[in-house]
Parts: structure tokens; sequence; C-alpha cells
């Protein structure tokens, strides 16, 4: 069992991941409407590419400097 689940895993890694944001997502817009449920995955992405950042071993103010450059 374990070996078919990493088989499917290995070759449908995007799918699987995809159907469960969209279950996620979805979920949260039954819960707590539309415009609520756009916000907390605005800030679960901005969260993610923040967390990226520190695991990439670079700082805040390097990402601040990246994304706003010459601004």
């Amino acid at each position: 069992m374990r070996e078919i689940l990493l088989e499917l895993w290995e070759y449908h890694a995007g799918k699987i991941l995809g159907v469960l944001a969209g279950l996620i997502f979805g979920i949260l817009i039954l819960v707590f409407g539309f415009w609520r449920s756009l916000f907390v995955a605005l800030c679960a992405i901005f969260g993610y590419l923040i967390g990226r950042r520190f695991d990439d071993k670079g700082t805040l103010r390097d990402w601040y400097e990246r994304v706003f450059q010459g601004r």
C-alpha cells in the first residue's frame, strides 16, 4: 500500500496538492464567505513566501529589497 501511495505522489503530486488546495478553499468559502476566504488565502501565500525566504537563509530585508526594488 505504501509503495502505491509513494508512486501516486511521485507522478501526481501537483494534482494532489491542487485538489487539496481547492477543497480547503471551498470549505473556507462555505464557512466564512468569499472575501474573507480570499483574505485568508492571500495571508497564507504571503506567509509561505516569507517562510521560504527564511528557509533559503535569506532575511526579510533581502526579500523586501527584491520585491520593492527601485520604489
